[in-house]
């Protein structure tokens, strides 16, 4: 049992080795260069990196390198959320609602989804499709877009692929569309959803960061787009937005 116990912990020293040997200049690594950085041998590393790659912690690319995989990127969202996202947020959500008279909303990306971690609204609420604990296709939420106009390329691909769904008329159901778009959001810090997921809806968001600059979630300001003005919101939606990200280490 001791011998069992010593392998298993071996196995994962090695795992936790050659994941540990990407750095943030790295988009992907050979088995060699794993190998050196990680002091292992070349078919140890290989090895260790096949096994990491099926469980979807990294992921070969066709000319035979590692990258690392998106479940090390979810989990990192996860392990960003419980250190505290939704209590970093709350009170620029409340201030957000209070001063637009419009629902604020919190929410991070899952797989090809954005989910609300939090929703404050005026009273009487208003009628959206939102909910906390609930998910809508990211590429018909203004939130989803700002998350995925700062995410790697790799999540946006995967995202396309996935399909780009139609809600309304107004959706984006076009891959060149939705990647000038979200070149546009990289460029000004603000996405729109112009009535893409429901009729008469409207929203202005903006991304959250964390450390390093990665991209950890958004916060919008939804509504009846009759009423809702977005460039008014606007100057609002981004200043809780960088306040947020400062509470989550981000420099500005």
């Amino acid at each position: 049992m001791q011998n069992d116990d010593n392998s298993g912990f071996r196995s994962v020293r090695r795992a936790l080795a050659v994941t540990a040997a990407f750095q943030s200049r790295d988009r992907q690594l050979s088995a060699a260069e794993l190998a050196r950085r990680a002091g292992l041998p070349r078919s140890t590393a290989h090895r260790t990196a096949c096994e990491l790659a099926d469980l979807g912690i990294l992921e070969q690319t066709a000319d035979g390198q590692f990258r690392l995989g998106m479940m090390l990127f979810e989990l990192g969202q996860l392990a960003l959320y419980q250190r505290g996202l939704r209590e970093s947020a709350s009170s620029f959500l409340a201030d957000l609602s209070n001063a637009t008279h419009h629902a604020a909303h919190l929410a991070v990306l899952d797989n090809c989804d954005v989910v609300y971690l939090d929703i404050i609204t005026p009273s009487p609420p208003p009628r959206l499709r939102s909910r906390v604990g609930g998910r809508l296709p990211s590429t018909v939420t203004g939130v989803g877009k700002a998350i995925l106009a700062f995410s790697p390329s790799e999540v946006v691909q995967r995202v396309i692929a996935h399909g780009l769904p139609r809600l309304t008329a107004n959706s984006i159901t076009d891959e060149s569309r939705l990647l000038a778009e979200l070149a546009k959001i990289r460029r000004t810090g603000l996405a729109f959803d112009n009535q893409e997921q429901a009729i008469g809806t409207s929203c202005c968001a903006a991304p959250i960061f964390g450390i390093n600059r990665q991209v950890v979630g958004a916060i919008s300001v939804s509504g009846q787009t009759s009423t809702l003005k977005l460039t008014l919101v606007a100057a609002a939606v981004r200043a809780a937005a960088t306040g947020i990200s400062r509470l989550q280490g981000a420099e500005d």
